[in-house]
């Protein structure tokens, strides 16, 4: 359930915009080893802060955001206190949906995505919120009509409803494009050596026994506005090629990774073949020859019984040294 929860974290950032504030709130029921509802609050695709219903309060996850809390009391307070009623008000949201669906039992996942989008060059912003249930799109906010989009059929009788609360959703057009900006800026302000900093990665050729597929593999690297590809002769290869999702690593930065199919590849054409990383604002690009040499594989090599051959002579040689010499002394 965590991996769909990985999966709509970060369906909104592979965008061309520089910045990037989010909500991502999950409730469930039937996961005893989970809150019930639990809140994460990303800049940049980064963890600022977080909060569930068993701490009822939120918790800064990065130092900038400890920075923040300790020079703007005031600021976290609203910060924590919106955090708290949007759990609660996104709670009661879930047991409402659960019995309109007729759903009271088992493991069902209600996940919404709320945030906004800013470039700093261009002074333009995109907001956004998304509803899934169970896995599955649910209901989208479309913020030129300010209705709601049921992508289920079961999503129909929840949309028209919604659709009638004229005033709340309003107020969710003005905190897409008013507050939810306001407070990504705020987040860059104390986050900006963090949020604004570029990490080249270390890219690696990785394959599992000679005739597998190739992967590439590029980790360590921010931000996440970066592409990986193969090429052959200078062009971007769209056949033979498996591209994955860029995802994030433990320390803030992100990994991602695109295999080759070598089957077909004969020997004097690897020459043609190299792997390219681009990361947006970066002039210069990693390239990677594709080339046998320099392939990290984990499949065991050949023991070399050169060495235990020799030692086993000499150790044979030394043991009947000393069986003649003994034998000698006992004549003598």
């Amino acid at each position: 359930k965590m991996r769909l929860f990985l999966f709509l974290l970060l369906c909104h950032f592979s965008s061309p915009v520089k910045h990037s504030f989010s909500g991502i709130f999950t409730a469930s029921t039937g996961t005893s080893n989970l809150p019930e509802v639990v809140a994460v609050a990303l800049v940049n695709n980064i963890e600022a802060s977080y909060c569930d219903s068993k701490i009822e309060k939120a918790i800064p996850k990065q130092d900038w955001m400890e920075n923040l809390r300790d020079g703007e009391p005031e600021y976290w307070k609203e910060y924590a206190q919106d955090c708290a009623v949007n759990r609660l008000f996104f709670e009661e949201q879930f047991h409402i949906l659960k019995r309109r669906l007729n759903q009271t039992t088992s493991v069902h996942i209600l996940q919404k995505v709320i945030g906004c989008e800013w470039d700093d060059k261009t002074e333009t912003s995109h907001g956004y919120q998304n509803y899934g249930f169970d896995g599955e799109d649910f209901l989208v906010f479309d913020l030129k009509t300010l209705t709601w989009i049921a992508t289920k059929p079961q999503a129909v009788i929840t949309k028209h409803y919604w659709d009638r609360q004229k005033t709340t959703n309003d107020l969710w057009k003005y905190y897409l494009t008013q507050v939810c900006v306001d407070w990504l800026k705020k987040h860059l302000k104390y986050g900006r050596i963090s949020l604004m900093r570029t990490d080249l990665p270390s890219v690696s050729l990785l394959q599992k026994t000679p005739s597998s597929q190739v992967t590439c593999h590029a980790t360590g690297f921010y931000p996440d506005r970066a592409d990986l590809f193969w090429r052959k002769d200078g062009e971007e290869l769209h056949e033979d090629v498996d591209k994955g999702e860029i995802l994030p690593n433990h320390d803030g930065t992100f990994q991602m990774s695109v295999d080759l199919n070598i089957s077909s590849i004969a020997a004097e054409d690897w020459k043609k073949y190299d792997c390219v990383f681009q990361m947006s604002d970066v002039k210069d690009d990693i390239i990677t020859k594709l080339d046998k040499s320099v392939i990290r594989t984990n499949q065991k090599k050949p023991l070399d019984m050169t060495i235990p051959i020799i030692s086993t002579i000499v150790i044979s040689v030394i043991l009947l040294g000393g069986y003649i010499f003994t034998k000698k002394r006992k004549k003598v």
